[in-house]
């Protein structure tokens, strides 16, 4: 089903290549992407984009201060959707420490739920990084799944794991401009 809702968004570089966000009428966030315009519209289900860097400040900034390894975690508005299971796993997700992992298994405690109903509400969430869905691995650590390939989902836990953000020499230096 296709979305008919507008968001705004904008594109940005980051060590990781192009990155994407959507903010609703209100600047909450909607979607994340690591891409550009496309791969932010397939989160959406095809809702209209239109490119506004003034709305989308907010997030842009955050999620920039992110990669820098200036922030954490995200103070945020999120407009996500979802049912009310996903949001459920989502909000637990989101409680987990940068620079730690858990397991399906863990999160599924959490939330009273299977490790597999919890895996594919993980792989529903529309806003990666703010939603950190990176940081549920296997029950024996593997990088089990993540929407933008599990060298992308290594890369952040190595990113996370390291205070300087340089894990080895694999991220571009960057800054934001």
């Amino acid at each position: 089903m296709k979305d008919t809702r507008s968001y705004h968004f904008t594109e940005f570089n980051t060590p990781m290549g192009a990155f994407s966000v959507a903010v609703d009428s209100d600047g909450a966030v909607a979607a994340t992407a690591f891409g550009d315009e496309r791969a932010l519209g397939g989160r959406l289900r095809g809702a209209d984009l239109v490119r506004d860097t003034n709305r989308t400040a907010a997030a842009r900034s955050q999620l920039e201060e992110w990669f820098l390894g200036k922030r954490r975690d995200f103070s945020l508005e999120l407009s996500l959707g979802g049912t009310l299971f996903q949001r459920r796993v989502w909000d637990a997700v989101r409680r987990i420490p940068y620079g730690q992992t858990r397991s399906y298994l863990d999160v599924a405690r959490v939330v009273g739920s299977s490790p597999r109903a919890v895996g594919r509400a993980n792989a529903t969430n529309p806003a990666c990084l703010v939603v950190p869905c990176h940081r549920v691995v296997g029950s024996d650590g593997s990088l089990t799944g993540y929407a933008f390939g599990e060298e992308t989902k290594g890369l952040l836990l190595e990113f996370e794991a390291s205070r300087f953000g340089t894990p080895n020499g694999r991220l571009r230096s960057y800054s934001a401009a």
